[in-house]
């Protein structure tokens, strides 16, 4: 009786240590472990027309290397423009020129947006913390549903005409 009883509290034991490390795993492949935590680096802010489907927490890449995260997203209220702000690593880059672009890109044919980074070419003036990129030095998110519209449109258009 006493053996039964250790067996099964030890596989209980195993059992929620497994659960566990499915979880922490989970959480690590999800990029959610620093979720109650800052995201360590300096603040900086983009203006966007339109922002896509670009979500907090998504990535911030340069080069195509994640060098930081969206974590914030909001409206410009006298612009009514998407307001983006970011956070960079700056182990990861120093200093961005202070004529950087910004873009938003898909990864994928319909994967999750997110923000690309291109370093502009000053050389003295570099972004500091809570500095903005203006909306004439970004470009938005390509909508899928508007390509396939202006295309449609198009090719209806073209359609209608008379042949000579």
């Amino acid at each position: 009786m006493m053996k039964m009883r250790t067996l099964e509290i030890t596989v209980g034991a195993f059992m929620i240590a497994g659960i566990l490390s499915l979880l922490m795993l989970a959480l690590q492949v999800s990029g959610l472990n620093n979720f109650f935590r800052e995201e360590p680096g300096y603040h900086i802010q983009a203006e966007f027309t339109n922002i896509g489907s670009l979500k907090v927490r998504a990535k911030v890449s340069l080069g195509g290397v994640m060098v930081g995260r969206v974590v914030k997203i909001g409206l410009e209220p006298k612009t009514f423009n998407a307001k983006v702000w970011m956070t960079i690593d700056p182990k990861r880059v120093e200093q961005l020129p202070v004529d950087s672009r910004a873009s938003i890109l898909t990864a994928g044919l319909l994967g999750d947006n997110y923000i690309s980074l291109t370093p502009g070419f000053s050389e003295n003036d570099f972004l500091k913390e809570g500095d903005l990129i203006p909306i004439d030095s970004t470009d938005s998110a390509v909508i899928m549903e508007q390509l396939v519209s202006k295309f449609l449109a198009r090719q209806a258009s073209s359609n209608n005409k008379p042949a000579h």
